[in-house]
């Protein structure tokens, strides 16, 4: 059967654009950032500046262009490491409620890049003492786009692992749309729209989180080195929404 020209026209649309994912029922929009300026806002945000991993995470990085935030990926020496990542955390903390963004990845194999929740002790690093949980909504080595991970951590006292789960998908060369669902008894994590995890941690500890928008080079994912041929590479978020529960 033919398509009708008009529904061709929307679909291809609808294909270029990426899918556009909306919160579950019952949630209203209660802080985001769609990076419609010309520089970050550091109202908004802090920076990532720690050296961890290959790479040292620089303010520079990280710019506003066309509609997105850009984490810039660089071959450069910095601290002791030969390679530049970036990243920023909000500066307000959340709990429950629903996280979204919109992101994709252009680089070459050697990167990590999240987008995550954890609570942030203002050093400009991961140090965990400062967080209950660590949400995970997606991981990614850049050495495989067609796959990344979902987990959650507790971290007072003993760490744990919770949930942890390997997510196949299309490419993440193209934008895609995570979110996350945090109640006070489960963990939820979507891919465009659609649940891949749920974890129960109606029996963890539970606190304030600060969202981290992060890329950094990074052995993980079994990776032996940065593909320095790549570079500069880039990580390119659309958006950053986080809803509360309607009362």
């Amino acid at each position: 059967m033919k398509i009708p020209v008009f529904i061709s026209l929307v679909l291809g649309a609808s294909i270029a654009m990426g899918l556009q994912a909306a919160p579950p029922e019952g949630y209203k929009l209660k802080w985001s950032d769609e990076f419609k300026g010309s520089k970050v806002d550091q109202s908004k945000w802090a920076y990532r500046t720690d050296s961890k991993h290959w790479s040292t995470q620089k303010p520079e990085n990280v710019v506003v262009e066309k509609g997105s935030l850009v984490l810039l990926l660089k071959k450069e020496e910095a601290g002791d490491k030969h390679y530049t990542g970036g990243g920023v955390i909000s500066k307000p903390a959340f709990r429950f409620g629903y996280y979204e963004t919109r992101f994709r990845v252009v680089a070459g194999k050697g990167w990590h890049s999240s987008f995550w929740m954890m609570g942030h002790d203002g050093s400009g690093g991961t140090g965990t003492k400062s967080t209950a949980l660590e949400l995970d909504v997606i991981e990614n080595d850049s050495i495989n786009l067609t796959s990344y991970g979902v987990n959650t951590h507790k971290w007072q006292g003993e760490h744990t692992s919770h949930g942890h789960k390997n997510v196949d998908m299309t490419s993440l060369a193209d934008f895609h749309v995570f979110g996350c669902e945090y109640t006070p008894t489960t963990v939820t994590y979507f891919l465009d729209g659609t649940a891949v995890q749920t974890v129960d941690v109606s029996q963890l500890p539970h606190g304030d989180l600060n969202i981290w928008l992060t890329s950094i080079a990074s052995h993980l994912g079994k990776t032996d080195a940065v593909d320095e041929s790549r570079l500069p590479g880039r990580v390119e978020y659309e958006y950053v929404r986080f809803y509360e529960k309607s009362k």
